[in-house]
């Protein structure tokens, strides 16, 4: 069966995570996904460290499924030959700073003429209008002035940001989403969309019930460490030998906790007897809990909790989860050849459809790698491209 999205041509002008991550989605649905680049390479991901014979494994976990062709749009050549390629795309994916399609002559309005129905999603850090709209976003900044960070980490210390780039992969999914949608309408109605996306709108949206806690109370979450705010026990507790999650996240959870623990009594203390109860006297309740799970190793933990369905599991590092036995039986890590590394492994697409198997088709590409092919799927001849490449147009 062909994949869902076998006929869609996406033409991705993004760099570095959010757009990238996202065209790989579509790409990985099928779509055929062109990564538009300068001759000199400037997307940053190429760049950072830690690399595999010159190639960066941050590169390589979002650009599997696409090819790359070299163009340098600040010439009029370069130009022409991105709008021959657009008159025959579906989609164009772009992040650069708020105004740069328009100076480039590459705007949405230019870009319909050349396609009625053509969809343009526009991905910056803070959007295509308001006063912070000419301003660069990234991941860390759009946690930190979207209220992320201060609401990450522990009471007494400093504001935290999550360990990956959290804005980045939610825009990526929103990236997917929206184009999603867009193609949908346009094969509906035959009318193309221009989507404007912002980090921190994004980050915004994301804050969920901190969000709806301020907006309908007034109150102001802060930082609690592993802990929730609305509920208890909700959160890690170090073990004989290293710290176990723990998410009881109703009162008879709760009861089935301290039957396995031997404390009985609990179910019945005032203090405990409800979640509002417990969240009143909650470091009471923990320093109890402490006291218990520090008797036992994490694995004892996890089994008896997990018997008793209470959702549970010890803190992994990412050694431990990618020896998981569940994430091996989801075969969640897959191999690949690649031109210069030979053999890689790249975290599998998460999707799992019944009659449709997601996988992957080709290796992240190396800089300008089908420049020549895709050029001469354009009726470009041989001595024409080599004409572009030696006036550094590709």
């Amino acid at each position: 069966m062909n994949q869902p999205l076998a006929g869609i041509k996406i033409l991705d002008l993004s760099r570095v995570l959010a757009g990238p991550l996202g065209s790989m989605q579509l790409a990985d649905l099928g779509a055929e996904v062109i990564r538009i680049e300068a001759p000199e390479g400037k997307d940053d991901i190429r760049h950072w460290w830690p690399f595999v014979n010159e190639e960066s494994t941050y590169y390589l976990c979002a650009n599997r499924n696409k090819k790359s062709v070299t163009i340098n749009l600040k010439k009029e050549e370069g130009k022409a030959l991105f709008k021959k390629m657009a008159a025959e795309a579906d989609v164009i994916i772009e992040n650069f700073k708020t105004g740069t399609l328009e100076r480039l002559g590459l705007d949405y309005n230019t870009l319909k003429s050349l396609k009625e129905d053509i969809i343009l999603c526009s991905v910056t850090g803070y959007g295509q209008t308001g006063p912070y709209k000419d301003l660069p976003g990234y991941d860390p900044v759009i946690q930190a002035v979207g209220g992320l960070m201060d609401i990450t980490g522990h009471p007494d210390s400093e504001e935290t940001r999550v360990g990956t780039p959290v804005v980045d992969i939610m825009t990526s999914h929103y990236v997917a989403i929206s184009i999603l949608a867009a193609l949908r309408k346009r094969d509906v109605s035959g009318e193309g969309e221009r989507i404007d996306l912002s980090l921190l709108d994004i980050q915004v949206a994301s804050l969920g019930n901190i969000a709806s806690s301020y907006l309908l109370t007034g109150h102001i979450s802060k930082r609690m460490g592993n802990a929730h705010g609305n509920i208890t026990p909700y959160e890690t507790f170090q073990c004989a030998d290293k710290p176990i999650m723990v998410a009881a996240g109703n009162d008879r959870m709760f009861y089935k906790l301290a039957e396995i623990m031997e404390r009985g009594e609990w179910k019945e203390d005032a203090r405990f007897k409800t979640n509002a109860d417990r969240i009143k006297n909650r470091e009471q309740l923990r320093n109890l809990l402490e006291a218990e799970f520090l008797k036992k190793d994490a694995d004892q933990w996890e089994e008896l909790l997990s018997s008793a369905m209470i959702p549970c599991g010890p803190v992994n590092n990412v050694e431990q989860v990618f020896n998981h036995p569940q994430i091996k039986a989801r075969e969640m890590v897959q191999k690949r050849r690649h031109p210069t590394l030979g053999e890689i492994k790249t975290v599998r697409n998460p999707i799992k459809f019944t009659n449709t198997k997601v996988e992957e088709k080709s290796h992240p590409p190396i800089l300008g790698e089908h420049t020549v092919d895709i050029l001469m799927d354009y009726g470009l001849s041989e001595n024409e491209i080599k004409e572009l490449k030696e006036n550094g147009v590709i």
